[in-house]
């Protein structure tokens, strides 16, 4: 990709050594729509813990990869971001998920939902707690929040074009300290039940 991110450049070791791209991301959809129903089905006094984010994590990808559900052990770099050292990843992901989850009771008005979705979703993504499938375990954690709130999932991006070239623009500010261009981006698609 031209914007600084890459698709993973290769078919990592599956457990059913499926070798063709397009069968590989057939399975992959499939996991990510098992967990979009596991979301759907959340009782709306769920709490936003780890085994919540464990368990989206290993949905979507246990299917197919070892590592699903399970923390990054491996160090690794994400554009021109270096996330933190994997001895850091499960102290950081308990303080996330107790943060996202005290935070949850008390924002009510939209803006305040979209200020901790986006939170919420560039932490997550700059702490790049598992091996691979973060940016989408990042949007199914987003839409798990959303609708505790009341509100429908949030569509951020579609896989190129336009969208996802400010997407990833606002995340690269994020990283900066600037979360408003991600914000903005929720807020734009933030639509109550």
């Amino acid at each position: 990709m031209t914007d600084g991110t890459n698709y993973t450049p290769s078919i990592d070791e599956n457990l059913l050594n499926i070798a063709e791209k397009d069968l590989l991301n057939l399975y992959e959809a499939s996991g990510i729509a098992k967990s979009e129903i596991m979301i759907q089905e959340l009782d709306e006094e769920a709490e936003f813990d780890i085994s919540l984010i464990l368990n989206i994590h290993r949905t979507a990808f246990g299917e197919l990869y070892d590592w699903a559900g399970k923390w990054r052990t491996i160090e690794v770099q994400v554009g021109k971001l270096t996330p933190p050292h994997p001895s850091q990843v499960p102290n950081l992901m308990y303080q996330y998920a107790d943060d996202v989850n005290y935070r949850l009771k008390f924002v009510q008005e939209k803006v305040e939902v979209a200020e901790l979705l986006a939170y919420l979703h560039h932490r997550f993504v700059w702490i790049h707690p598992f091996n691979n499938g973060n940016g989408r375990t990042a949007r199914l954690l987003l839409n798990a929040a959303a609708m505790l709130k009341g509100f429908e999932p949030v569509q951020l991006y579609h896989r190129e074009g336009e969208a996802r070239k400010e997407y990833i623009q606002a995340l690269r500010k994020a990283d900066g300290g600037d979360a408003h261009g991600l914000t903005n981006l929720i807020l734009n698609e933030l639509t109550a039940f």
